[in-house]
């Protein structure tokens, strides 16, 4: 499957791709569903393993991905708009790494042709994540994973 798509991302900018161009650009690794913590001091942002309570733990896809901001109001959308400040996710993130003229990774999934390569990269926390249903907000500190900025 990879040899038949057309390998977009290197001919055009995020701003020239078509809205199915940019949703394929998304790996499905759930690290941005993840509930992040911004420290004050250094502006830097820390991942917790607190996870929205719309993303399968397992597959770390949204169970309502279309009609998502219907139960979470203030969940983000990536746009090409906000480009300038996609500092705060994930290196391994495409939108961020295209953005800073980067390559896609080995494992993305429209080089390999296989969604599960996200999750077998080890790149995902599938499996590892907890709910925002069953952690208290006061607590998601004792959660930190890591830390980008």
């Amino acid at each position: 499957m990879a040899d038949k798509v057309k390998r977009f991302w290197e001919t055009k900018t995020l701003q020239e791709m078509t809205t199915e161009e940019w949703e394929a650009l998304c790996d499905g690794c759930g690290l941005c569903c993840l509930q992040k913590l911004q420290d004050d001091e250094d502006d830097c942002v820390y991942y917790t393993r607190i996870a929205c309570k719309l993303l399968d733990l397992k597959t770390c896809q949204c169970q309502h991905y279309i009609d998502r901001r219907q139960y979470v109001a203030d969940c983000i959308q990536l746009t090409v708009k906000d480009i300038d400040s996609f500092h705060w996710l994930p290196p391994t993130c495409a939108y961020r790494r295209l953005a800073e003229n980067d390559k896609l990774p080995d494992w993305h999934p429209l080089l390999t042709g296989d969604p599960a390569t996200t999750i077998k990269s080890g790149i995902t926390m599938s499996g590892k994540m907890l709910s925002e249903t069953n952690v208290s907000e006061d607590k998601w500190e004792d959660y930190l994973i890591f830390r980008v900025g």
